[in-house]
């Protein structure tokens, strides 16, 4: 068993499943900011159980992404300790901020505004909430930036073989990082529309009790999956053309890429630089699919209000087309990271210079447990998100109750006892 092709098969299952729930995750936060703000401004009872019930989802979903985002943060110092030590000054700062954004204060921010329900005045709970969403985006921000640095390092100096970051800024000016995470942003919100639309239509295709309120809701997810798909393939494009100078053995022309070899050969000496052909069969089919979301999304602009409810037709597209942005992000990942093979850290660090000097076996066990674990919370995210979305918004939600009233107290006052 070679262990270096367990490692990237373990860190390409882990990182893949994980990457689901950040999805989700960015997509709810950013339309939960928009209802339970509907909410305190015009004071509709339907935006508050819009929010009680979506946020219900969301909670889910972020509990159970935090548990995958920890398990899969573990793999660094198990299976790429070459990792670690090479660039491990550069990603200190990056995903120390991320973790002090993820883990403490969107941690902190959400339980306070899970548990504010009628403790706190309605503007400070909506705070609250806006704060859940800015930490999140600071959190994808960081994590994109370290990402981007690997594509294409910037602003570091080497010492004794150890890169050292020595430009602090450049880790967000550089033009493998601004396109890359508009466009990994405007993913999760078309993921979070699409998502919205799907469940909205199945319980309007079964007309359950809450048919006025997922009308509602219909139209928030594809208003907002309609207002981003666009300029989600618009920004797919455009990172294309500022990825091209920068790794020529992936987009260059004929010329970059033999030349750019040349270069790579000098200096590690002879080996296969260009990367795999499976990056552009991903990048192809996600686009396909990318035009696919906008065609379904037309179907908003050009029928008229309701008329794809009474089609009915639509519901069931839309039903179906859940997946397709989840497919769609694991193959731009793929497209991303795997075009980026043989390297690490393009052009400066191998992935088999970076894999843990482990056995075999070892890799293997690891490999096992780690996608079992992983593959278990996203079932279980699943399972736990489709049995609360079923139940729909008019049952007792837990999220947001009001406090009971407390008994009366009917004993005796013990003065005239």
């Amino acid at each position: 068993m070679d262990p270096l092709l367990l490692a990237r098969l373990q860190f390409a299952t882990t990182t893949s499943i994980h990457f689901l729930f950040v999805l989700v995750t960015l997509g709810l936060i950013t339309l939960l900011v928009y209802l339970q703000t509907a909410w305190v401004v015009t004071k509709k009872p339907v935006y508050e159980r819009l929010t009680r019930f979506w946020g219900t989802l969301y909670v889910i979903n972020y509990v159970l992404g935090i548990a995958a985002g920890v398990v899969m943060e573990f793999q660094f110092g198990l299976n790429w300790s070459g990792l670690s030590k090479y660039v491990g000054n550069v990603f200190g700062a990056p995903l120390a901020i991320e973790t002090l954004t993820a883990f403490f204060l969107e941690s902190t921010f959400l339980g306070m505004w899970i548990f504010g329900w009628h403790r706190l005045r309605r503007g400070v709970h909506l705070a609250l909430l806006w704060g859940v969403a800015l930490t999140a985006y600071i959190s994808a921000f960081w994590i994109m930036a370290g990402n981007a640095w690997m594509q294409n390092p910037v602003g570091y100096e080497m010492r004794d073989g150890i890169a050292h970051l020595t430009e602090f800024s450049a880790l967000v000016t550089n033009p493998a990082f601004r396109m890359a995470f508009v466009h990994t942003m405007l993913a999760a919100l078309v993921t979070g529309g699409i998502l919205m639309a799907s469940i909205s239509s199945w319980h309007l295709i079964r007309r359950t009790a809450d048919f006025e309120l997922f009308r509602k809701s219909l139209r928030i997810g594809l208003v907002t999956a309609a207002l981003t798909v666009g300029p989600l393939l618009h920004f797919g494009f455009i990172q294309l053309a500022d990825m091209a100078p920068l790794q020529p053995t992936k987009y260059g022309t004929p010329e970059e890429k033999e030349a750019k070899i040349a270069e790579l050969t000098t200096a590690f000496g002879p080996g296969d630089y260009e990367p795999p052909t499976i990056f552009l069969s991903s990048l192809s089919f996600m686009f396909i699919i990318g035009f696919l979301l906008v065609l379904i999304c037309l179907q908003f602009v050009l029928l008229p209000k309701d008329l794809l409810i009474r089609l009915r037709f639509p519901l069931w597209i839309l039903l179906f087309a859940l997946p397709l942005p989840f497919v769609a992000a694991i193959l731009g990942w793929i497209t991303r990271e795997v075009g980026r093979q043989p390297w690490a850290v393009y052009g400066l660090l191998r992935v088999e210079d970076a894999v843990s000097p482990v056995s075999g076996g070892v890799m293997f066990t690891s490999f096992l447990g780690f996608t079992l674990l992983l593959g278990t919370l996203a079932i279980t995210n699943w399972v736990l998100i489709a049995k609360h979305a079923a139940r729909g918004a008019h049952d007792d939600l837990a999220l947001g109750r009001p406090p009971e009233q407390e008994p009366a107290d009917d004993r005796p006052d013990p003065a005239f006892v």
